[in-house]
């Protein structure tokens, strides 16, 4: 191709190959943080097929094959309109200038970190590339931009190219290609110096009161249900709206109370796994009468005229155990894919598991500190479960037939790995955390007969020496363990296999209620050693994206899987079921996504009878800097949840009190701004976080402010609006909220442009003109679309009166 192209390790001369050098060097003493962005505001990606006009972006960046193609369209409209003698020398310059779209770091190169701000029309330059551009290729740029402040300029060299450039020249092109930071671990999950690695979160529900299972119900809805420890179930639809009447409510006959880490409750909840046609679920809670406990394994089904709500009078008792003391009470219930029920029960409470002479954990006739599995079909007229006929000690004497595997002190949170989705290796493989007694916690692969060692066994150690020594013990070692000085109540997670985060799957994520910390394994396939590597939130820029914060409150008590595979988790500031201080996060790795498009949902429709609330966020992102330190744990003034009397408690560390105002999220790397709406001021002033509905105009360069494309922020993310029944009404609500007093009219059309790197949020949006935000208006809902770019909606404000 004719023209000179940027190429990695390429410089104009010796000075500037010094220069770069001396950059580089900045950089590695410095320790400046990556932060790969798309002009859409989020991670890049692997295109799902190689890109054949920006080929060198196949492997890792921003465009899809369609925006490929949409560029090479472009290269091929300027051809045709370019002087053919300009054309010659500078067609490779427009190549690279083009597909900087489709860098990873695409973002940082248009300026568009701050979203409330127009992108630039043609990418950040480094001077010295500039100025050895302008001789041969300035015409160029006319045909590139419709920034008649940079045709102003074409003639002065120095000025032409200080305005190209940026000011953080850590992103300018070509430069970025060669720097080691910025390239070195690009698309891979970031680690800190510590090697923990660092992902972010995103806020889904808060408010609740000891949020101990989210689960959903395998029907297509991809609505997820989330239980409370008082005996609470809610429905939250896809849009994470609330259904303001609770699924469940068993408050009056759970046993529990407000005191923090009573372990009695709510505790567990999975539907049958053909639901969709039975409407058949199953609850695992506590009851007490006077100084009696147990508990109860539950039957119920949904009402007939609203699968929103269960048939409370359908409760059908499948099972009842009575627990000798108030702790270690187990709660999970899953179904496998053999279709029956397995039920994970604690070994009975107080220390040391003391029932009996080998305790309950080690004794087959007790179903206290076992894994039991038993099939619930075909029971509604015969006994309220049947026993599968391969369970391991059907038949056996003074054995009971429910058992699947015993030896465990109080499984504290388990689930099936759904597999790898291409290959399927690992499907069905059940993962436990089983929470220890005074030195250890451990994670445990479960298996069909197996001794898991307690009370013979704490982790890898002995605890009662005699009956560790014992010969026919034969029991399983665990995967994992870890000792108390890194947490002192293990909660067991999921191995990831959802499609949102490529670079996590195969990752068992799973945490510790006391310490607060988020651990992962990953297996050898090689050895079938797992590699235990430590989770954190994402501190400098690595979480600067729309709608993700880097902090959570420690206390965690449960991870959760939803329809599509992606992964939760559920924590609380204050560990008592009446403290609605719990919140559920959905874990987000910010260094890779999957391509756009893959992983779109279909929810089916439910129909809803119930006013329903809507989500609104309070979590913020912390500004941290490298060293700042890990979630810190708040005291409890009792035993927390799945800890045990004998352990020590922690040392007294606070969270910050939630009255101390926190610094506001910026919503990209923070920066101020030229008049010029070219050039940005260096790291060091906050942007404000956008709120749910906020406006932003986006227009052209040259043009006065008042005017552009409408753009909205909600879910998370920024988006363009259809034009579809858009009117004046609606101009008026985008014109009010941006401060404007007079509305001139409504556009149409992409007037202003279009968006096409942004999502189509709303759609038949119609307002009557009073409403604070377009939000508020009715529309189609959002994300729902029957339409394209082209008719991106628009507006022109006034704060003079146009009839005047």
């Amino acid at each position: 191709m004719a023209g000179r192209r940027a190429r990695a390790g390429a410089g104009t001369g010796t000075g500037a190959g010094a220069a770069a050098l001396l950059v580089l060097l900045v950089l590695r003493a410095l320790g400046a943080a990556a932060h790969p962005q798309c002009l859409d505001f989020r991670p890049p990606f692997r295109p799902p097929q190689p890109l054949r006009f920006c080929s060198q972006y196949s492997a890792f960046g921003c465009c899809t094959p369609e925006q490929d193609q949409a560029l090479a369209s472009r290269f091929g409209s300027l051809a045709a309109r370019v002087d053919a003698g300009l054309w010659a020398a500078c067609a490779g310059y427009a190549l690279d200038l083009l597909c900087q779209e489709c860098s990873p770091y695409a973002a940082h190169l248009y300026d568009a970190e701050d979203p409330s701000t127009p992108l630039r029309t043609v990418p950040g330059l480094c001077e010295d590339y500039c100025l050895d551009m302008w001789q041969p290729c300035r015409g160029l740029f006319r045909h590139l931009s419709s920034d008649h402040e940079l045709w102003a300029l074409e003639g002065n060299r120095a000025k032409f190219c200080r305005s190209l450039s940026l000011d953080d020249t850590d992103y300018c092109f070509p430069h970025l290609l060669v720097n080691e930071n910025l390239n070195s671990n690009l698309g891979r999950v970031v680690a800190d110096a510590k090697g923990c690695l660092q992902l972010c979160l995103q806020e889904v529900a808060n408010g609740l009161r000891n949020p101990v299972a989210m689960v959903h119900a395998q029907d297509g809805t991809h609505r997820f249900f989330v239980a409370e420890q008082v005996g609470l179930v809610w429905v939250y639809l896809p849009d994470r709206s609330r259904v303001e009447q609770p699924f469940l409510n068993i408050s009056r006959a759970v046993l529990t109370s407000p005191w923090e880490g009573d372990e009695r409750g709510f505790l567990g909840m999975a539907f049958h796994p053909r639901f969709r046609h039975n409407g058949k679920l199953y609850v695992y809670y506590s009851v007490g009468v006077d100084f009696r406990e147990w508990i109860r394994i539950s039957e119920f089904r949904v009402a007939e005229d609203d699968s929103n709500t269960v048939d409370h009078s359908s409760e059908r008792v499948i099972l009842e155990i009575e627990e000798p003391a108030s702790n270690h009470n187990g709660g999970q219930l899953l179904f496998g894919d053999d279709g029956y029920l397995y039920i994970f029960t604690g070994d009975g409470g107080m220390a040391g598991d003391p029932f009996g002479k080998f305790g309950n954990a080690q004794n087959k006739s007790a179903l206290l500190g076992k894994v039991l599995r038993i099939d619930v079909d075909r029971s509604e007229r015969g006994p309220p479960y049947r026993i599968p006929a391969d369970n391991p000690f059907v038949g056996e004497l003074d054995a009971r037939p429910e058992i699947y595997a015993l030896g465990v002190r109080n499984m504290w949170r388990c689930s099936f790995d759904r597999g790898d989705p291409v290959s399927g290796a690992g499907r069905g493989r059940l993962f436990c955390g089983d929470v220890g007694q005074n030195k250890f916690e451990e994670v445990d692969l479960v298996e069909r007969g197996r001794n898991y060692g307690w009370r013979a066994r704490e982790g890898f150690e002995c605890y009662d020496l005699k009956l560790c020594a014992n010969a026919s013990l034969d029991d399983v070692l665990p995967i994992f363990a870890y000792p108390h000085k890194l947490g002192k109540s293990v909660t067991g997670g999921y191995v990831y296999r959802g499609c949102e985060n490529p670079n996590l799957n195969g990752l068992y994520i799973f945490g510790d209620f006391m310490s607060g910390r988020l651990m992962s394994l990953r297996e050898n396939p090689g050895t079938g050693q797992w590699q235990y590597t430590e989770l954190c939130m994402g501190r400098g820029q690595t979480c600067q994206f729309p709608g993700l914060i880097n902090n959570y409150y420690p206390h965690i008590i449960s991870f959760a899987e939803d329809e599509a595979g992606e992964l939760y988790f559920m924590s609380t500031g204050e560990p008592s079921a009446t403290a609605a201080r719990g919140v559920i996060y959905k874990v987000i790795d910010p260094s890779r996504r999957a391509p756009p498009g893959k992983c779109q949902i279909q929810p089916a429709q439910v129909k809803v009878r119930s006013r329903l609330v809507r989500f609104v966020p309070k979590e913020k992102f912390i500004q941290k800097a490298e060293s700042a330190p890990r979630p810190t744990v708040r005291v409890t003034t009792k035993a927390p949840r799945h800890s045990r009397p004998t352990a020590p408690p922690p040392m007294p560390t606070t969270r910050p009190a939630r009255s101390t105002p926190r610094r506001a999220r910026p919503t990209r790397r923070p920066g101020g701004r030229r008049v010029s709406g070219r050039r940005r001021g260096r790291p060091g002033t906050e942007n404000p976080a956008p709120s749910n509905g906020a406006v932003r105009l986006v227009r052209p360069v040259g043009l006065s402010p008042g005017r552009g494309r409408v753009e909205v922020f909600a879910g998370g993310r920024w988006g363009t609006v259809c034009d579809d029944r858009w009117d004046f009404k609606a101009a008026t609500v985008v014109c009010r909220q941006l401060g404007f007093k007079h509305t001139v009219r409504a556009t149409k059309r992409a007037e202003f442009g279009e968006g096409r790197a942004l999502p189509i949020l709303l759609d038949d949006v119609r307002c009557a003109g009073d409403e604070n935000t377009l939000l508020e208006c009715t529309h189609a809902g959002l994300g729902t679309h029957n339409c394209s770019h082209q008719e991106d909606a628009g507006v022109v404000c006034s704060q003079e009166d146009p009839d005047l």
